[in-house]
This record gives structure tokens, sequence and C-alpha cells, in this order.
């Protein structure tokens, strides 16, 4: 069977660890496990104080259960996030270890995860590394060098009000929010889609609905069923269709994992592939809204992958992307949106012409920098969606608190990193926002796996609070500008036109709470309603207070809510 594609995702400090993992069965006897092992250690990007990384094990004995790579950090890195491995760091020894989607090592004897860490100073890479205690030989890759600038930072907005919304100053136009379905297991059943997409009590409102692109036609079925609730259920959702790999044989490595590259004599072989797909789930009433190049053409892993650069991404579809129809295009997926995956396409207009998204990865974008507005995809107008990110460290606390609505640990990784990069990726102008799998024991409904305590199918805490932008932020609203007032100045709020309302999400991630907060609306509203998610409370009714244009609500400590004004 084919793995399973599950990103894990930690954050590190020295002598406390914070992990996304299962347990891993007892190591094999260290001489059988490391016997003439490679690891190959590249920093694939550095910026002002971080760094992300890729290590590759190869020469591996196949029969080895689980594994432990270990190494040293001798200028005082730390490691802050990982994934395809559990990462912990004591002083300056780093160690990695299997978890438990990895399974055992791959027939091919290679291993392949990925980090992102901070320095300070230097950032030497590691010269020696031991597997299940045994030293396997070393290799580095050259760096790149970090920016000479900071990244650019947004000053809060001022004003003499708690919150006025300023509609006259215009933004982003909001394309949705949304989760993938399983890439390569079963589909939602018809209740779990109705319960994503819905707009309901209890349902979460999603907008989008990612779904994989097999290399395989036989099984593009799959999914149609669920497509087809999405489409018909749900308010002017739309489909994105992701592939991992090209079929096996167009390949430079002659699989469907790993990596390797389309050979270029298959190009057009790809792109009527692509468009077979596209024109098959539209024969059964699914069409496809937007169809994407790649998923992570920056990273091979022992799953299904495929290798591209910047500028074979753009030949790709300055040349074939005119034969994929019904659809518009996305380039590219990179793991941390990269713009060198991307800005070569941007930059031709023959390319540019054939595209009508750009998409990217959460995964150490914030880290390096690129979370914040996309000028160049902003100067020809191609919207930016972020795809994919998967973060579930609270794992560390215990499997089973995923069913437990009222868990802190839970709370605060959905709160202070989830939904804040909610936020600052409306802030970016960035047009939409695209969780990882929607149905998960970490994620928006349970998939009812004992060990993690969720009931299949029922909304969990995380989605809840997704879905106070989900809901209530519908495709087609347009943000506008706020102001706030130093009383206010603890909340994080964007603003959004449409449908005759005026929407605001905040979130107040401070310990206090902000009670009777006056909301300036640009004029006067017939309604005002407010919905709040918080350790207690799922997306619940909140009493409002409305004269003329304006609205005084309570904002509880730790929450995210949702006020609707209907002009």
């Amino acid at each position: 069977m084919r793995r399973r594609r599950v990103t894990n995702a930690a954050l590190v400090s020295a002598g406390a660890v914070l992990l996304a993992s299962a347990a891993v069965a007892a190591a094999m006897p260290a001489g059988a496990a490391a016997a003439g092992c490679s690891v190959k250690y590249s920093v694939s990007s550095q910026w002002q104080g971080g760094f992300g990384a890729n290590v590759t094990i190869t020469n591996l004995d196949d029969a080895v259960t689980s594994w432990t790579l270990t190494w040293n950090y001798n200028a005082g890195q730390t490691v802050t996030q990982a994934w395809n491995t559990t990462l912990t760091q004591s002083g300056p020894a780093v160690t990695a270890r299997n978890v438990s989607y990895n399974g055992a090592i791959p027939t091919n004897g290679t291993v392949s995860f990925g980090f992102n860490g901070s320095w300070t100073g230097s950032n030497p890479d590691p010269t020696t590394f031991a597997f299940n205690g045994v030293g396997c030989t070393g290799g580095t890759e050259p760096t790149t060098p970090p920016p000479t600038d900071p990244p650019p930072t947004t000053p809060p907005p001022t004003g003499p009000a708690d919150i006025t919304v300023n509609n006259a100053t215009r933004y982003q136009t909001v394309d949705g929010f949304g989760a993938a379905q399983s890439i390569w297991g079963s589909a939602w059943s018809t209740t779990d889609t109705q319960t994503l997409v819905g707009m309901g009590a209890n349902q979460l409102g999603l907008s989008i609905v990612r779904t994989g692109l097999s290399p395989v036609s036989s099984e593009w079925a799959t999914h149609v069923n669920s497509l087809k609730t999405a489409k018909s259920y749900g308010s002017n959702v739309k489909i994105l269709a992701s592939p991992w790999t090209a079929p096996a044989a167009w390949k430079t490595n002659n699989s469907r994992v790993n990596g390797g590259k389309l050979k270029t004599d298959y190009y057009d072989d790809y792109a009527n592939h692509l468009n077979s797909y596209v024109q098959y789930m539209r024969g059964q009433g699914v069409p496809i809204d937007v169809t994407s190049v790649q998923n992570e053409p920056d990273w091979h892993p022992d799953y299904d992958s495929m290798d591209w650069s910047g500028t074979e991404l753009r030949t790709f579809v300055r040349d074939q992307g005119s034969k994929v129809q019904n659809t518009k295009l996305m380039v590219a997926e990179a793991v941390n949106m990269n713009y060198g995956y991307t800005d070569p396409t941007l930059n031709d207009a023959s390319a540019r012409n054939n595209i009508g998204y750009i998409g990217g990865h959460l995964y150490g974008t914030e880290e390096s920098g690129r979370l914040r507005p996309y000028s160049l995809a902003e100067q020809y107008n191609k919207p930016v969606w972020m795809t994919e990110w998967n973060l579930h460290a609270a794992d560390g606390g215990g499997s089973n608190i995923w069913g437990n609505p009222a868990n802190a640990a839970v709370w605060n990784e959905t709160l202070d990193d989830i939904m804040r990069t909610v936020h600052k990726s409306m802030e970016a102008n960035w047009n939409a926002y695209i969780w990882w799998y929607g149905k998960r024991y970490y994620s928006f409904i349970g998939d009812g796996e004992s060990a993690f305590g969720t009931v299949a199918g029922a909304p969990l805490k995380r989605g809840y609070a997704f879905s106070q932008y989900a809901k209530y932020v519908r495709p087609g609203y347009q943000r506008v500008a706020l102001t706030k007032s130093s009383k206010a100045a603890p909340l994080e709020v964007t603003a959004y036109q449409g449908d005759g309302k005026i929407t605001l999400v905040i979130l107040n991630r401070s310990n206090s709470a902000v009670n009777n907060a006056v909301i300036q609306a640009p004029q006067n509203v017939s309604r005002a309603e407010h919905y709040l998610t918080s350790q207690n409370a799922n997306a619940a009714s909140q009493p409002t207070s409305v004269n003329g244009g304006q609205a005084t609500i309570n904002v509880g400590a730790r929450s995210i809510s949702t006020l609707v004004f209907t002009l």
C-alpha cells in the first residue's frame, strides 16, 4: 500500500519539546541498522535568524523497523519545526526518529525528512551523524546566504474608535477557506461532506475542497460522490485538484515516489493527463475550478512526488498550459511559498497568461519572511492561495486530548498558531487558506481513531474555530480597512464586505476580555450578530447591542469571534 501524506510539525526548544508523533518500535541492533549508511544534510533556504534544511539518509538496511539519527549543533542553532520525523533537541544534541506513518525503511533504503531552525552568528552544517548509534558518512550542500534586511513589518493601525470599518479602502477578494480530502485514502461520506461545507448549525461552511489528482485514471472515481455533494450542498464551493506525481513511466526515476523529474518529451502527455482528469470530472458533474501543476515541486519524499525547478514549471505552462481546458492552472505549491518556483512563470508573459493562480504551502513560510503580500503576483493580478498546512504539536500532551473540547493544549495551538496564521494570511492579501485533511483527529471533524479520542464525523474544536472565517467570510467578499483604538490593541481583526454585509473576524489571544467594545460600521445597520469560539464555546451566539451604525460586544479572553453587520 502507498503511504498516506501526513505532515508532522514540531515546536522545539532546548530541553523542552512539543511534538506531533506516535510511539515507535524498539530499534534494531545498531550495527545492522547503519551498515554503509550515508547522510546528506542540505540547507535549502536561509533567512535572517532562520533556516530550512532537508536530510536524506541512504544505503539503509530495509529490515530496520525503526530508526534514530543524531548529530550536534556546535554554533547554538535550535530546531523550531519538523516534518516527516520526530525531532528533539537537548543542548547541542539533536535526535531525529521515525514516526508511525513512516513505517519501516523503504525498499530503496532511503529516508528523507525536513525541518526549520533558528541561528545567531553562524550556521555551519553538522559533519558527523550516527544512525541507531553507529556513525554514518555525511555530506552537505551550499547554503543560501541570509538577506541583509529583515522581513518588512506592518505597523498596527490606529484610530479614535475601538474598531472603525473603512470600506473606502479595499484589499483582496476572498476566494475561500477549505481543507483537503484524504489524498490516498477513502472519500468523505455524504454526511462528512455536508458537515464540512454546510452552512447550518454545527456545520463548518468550508468553501474550498482540495482533492488529489491520481496518476492512475482508474482511481479518479474515488472522490466523485463527495465532490458532487460539496458542489451541490455547499455554497459556491470551489474544487482544487493537486497532482503529487505523473505516471511512473514518464519520470526520470521510473517511479511514482522519491521525486524524479518529468521527462521533457512527456510534457505534452502530462498536459493531456491533467486535461483528461478535468474533462472526466466535468462529465461526472464536478467542475474543477483550479488545477495545480504540482504539489510541492521542491520536496521529494518516499511517497508520490515529482521534482520541478521554477524554470521547468515556466516552460511547461508556457508551452503546454493551454491544453488543460475548463479549469484554471495553478503554479506551484512549493513547501514554503518559495518565489523561486513561481517568479519565472510570473515574469514570462506567455506562461503567465496560461495560469490563473499562485499557490504555496505554509511550512516555514512565516519564518522565511514570506507570510506577507506577494507583490509580483499582485502586479499581475494572480490570486495567491495558501493550499496546505498541518500542525498538531499538541500530541505531546497525550493522544486522547483531541476528543476533549476543553483541552487547553489543543485550544492554545489552534488559537495561537493556526488561527493566527489565517489572520496573517488575510493581512498579507492572500485570497485563500486551505488546511490539510478536513477529517482527521487533529483537524475539523473527527476520524474515529480510538487512540485519539475523536468521534468519526463529529465537529472538533479546531473546526469550529476555523468556521469563524469559513462560514461568515464567503467567496467574493472583499477585505476592507479598519482602525483600532488603544482599548482594541490586543485584538487582531480583519474586516470584509459582501452580500450586503460587513463581517469582522476578531482574534483575542490575550488573557483578558475586551468588554463593551464599540464597533463602527460605515453606515447604519439593520442587524448585528456575534458568534464566538473559545475553550468553552463552539461558534456560540453572543449578545450584541446595536445603535445606528454601531454595535457593542464583549470579546472574551483567548477567543476567536465573528461580528456580522447586515446593512
